[in-house]
């Protein structure tokens, strides 16, 4: 199928959007919920799959939904196509702090490997498809599951990364030991396995866990500062709620406490 070729503008610098531009006929395939504002003239549809396989007849809509659920992504997405006299914009925008990362698979040899919750949209005709990890390792112990998400295609797609985004080659051989949640994307030609981290003191005090992915290049990676798991992971010890720690407890000097019992005490 022809991929769109499409025009854009991310802005922001810590919670960032993307800006999509669709001449008429053009359409972007987005994940559930990222979707920010669209223009009058944008029409809006639910579909079965990733829309990259629409013309091949319900068996293929079937493969592309079930390529999705794999994945632990939804049935369905959502297509915003470009119904009026010109030109459209719809935008999207990240789900965290962090970096949204334009990719032109065209450049990047028409496939990219990437975290199964990274992708955010991309001009329809990119195909959202499973790579299974070929190593039983990365399956058992990579923490983020074996299945990862492949996109194919010679058109655009725009991945998220929380916090600070890393980009960086390596070299043939070159290799690059990572916490597993910190991995984004990397392109097919780099071999991505996992590692014992060797010393069960080590993981047990250290808080990084049993294990971390290896990079070996060549290609290009992306990795990210603050993995959605990491943060969600601090909000969760940090909610009263959750048995965790108030704000002001952790304060210098107990200045929680010292308020309370000044502000308490009062008799007015």
């Amino acid at each position: 199928m022809a991929m769109d070729v499409v025009d854009y503008e991310i802005f922001g610098t810590e919670m960032q959007y993307v800006e999509i531009e669709l001449d008429p006929g053009e359409a972007a395939v987005g994940e559930a919920g990222v979707m920010m504002y669209m223009q009058s003239g944008i029409q809006m549809d639910t579909i079965f799959g990733d829309g990259s396989a629409q013309q091949s007849g319900f068996l293929g809509k079937l493969m592309g939904a079930g390529k999705r659920l794999l994945t632990g992504e939804g049935l369905f997405t959502t297509v915003f196509h470009n119904e009026g006299q010109g030109k459209q914009r719809v935008a999207f925008a990240a789900p965290y702090p962090g970096k949204i990362i334009p990719m032109n698979l065209s450049q990047l040899g028409g496939t990219l490997i990437c975290q199964k919750d990274s992708f955010l949209c991309a001009a329809k005709g990119v195909s959202l498809g499973i790579a299974f990890q070929k190593k039983l390792g990365v399956g058992l112990f990579g923490g983020e599951g074996f299945i990862m998400q492949k996109l194919e295609g010679d058109g655009m797609a725009f991945v998220h990364a929380g916090g600070t985004l890393m980009e960086r080659t390596l070299a043939p051989g070159e290799t690059l030991r990572v916490d597993t949640g910190c991995v984004v994307a990397f392109q097919p030609t780099v071999d991505f396995d996992i590692q014992f981290v060797g010393k069960i003191k080590s993981a047990i005090f250290g808080g990084e866990g049993l294990f971390f992915a290896t990079l070996r290049g060549p290609g290009k990676i992306w990795l990210q500062s603050l993995p959605l798991s990491r943060l969600a992971n601090r909000i969760i010890l940090s909610a009263p709620a959750a048995g965790g720690r108030s704000a002001d407890q952790g304060s210098v000097l107990g200045a929680g406490i010292l308020g309370g019992l000044i502000g308490g005490g009062r008799d007015d």
